[in-house]
């Protein structure tokens, strides 16, 4: 949603952009990635995704962590002013301010997604259950 904020984000951080690892990322195999890569809430210039390797901690690890808590936030306030504009009863919008609406709130879907994206690339793998772990179960 802030687009003057990615880009300067952008630039002052480097960015990880490995493209056989972020291929894997974008493909939901994010277990067999080494080194912990995490896709970040903004994108390079050409809008390519950005990626940092990682333990989860550190400077920009946390600055992506408070970045998704913000794009969430914004995107639930949009979502409520959406909802109060498209109520029964209330004036109907121009075409120009619809126009508004549906462009930020396909910018906050995009951010959302994106974030559900990191975050479910993070979840670990269940761990594997062999037929001996099977056969003790029963």
């Amino acid at each position: 949603m802030q687009d003057s904020h990615r880009k300067a984000d952008h630039e002052q951080a480097p960015m990880n952009q490995n493209g056989s690892d972020a291929e894997r990322l974008r493909h939901g195999n994010a277990e067999s990635v080494a080194g912990g890569l995490r896709l970040l809430p903004w994108t390079a210039s050409d809008g390519r995704p950005c990626y940092l390797s990682t333990d989860g901690r550190g400077y920009l690890s946390t600055l992506a962590d408070d970045l998704e808590t913000m794009q969430l936030s914004m995107s639930e306030e949009l979502l409520e002013y959406a909802r109060g504009v498209l109520a029964p009863g209330e004036r109907v919008p121009s075409s120009v301010e619809y126009r508004w609406l549906a462009c930020w709130l396909t910018e906050a879907l995009s951010d959302a997604l994106r974030v559900a994206d990191s975050r479910g690339q993070r979840i670990p793998a269940p761990p594997e259950v062999t037929e001996d772990a099977r056969a003790d179960a029963h």
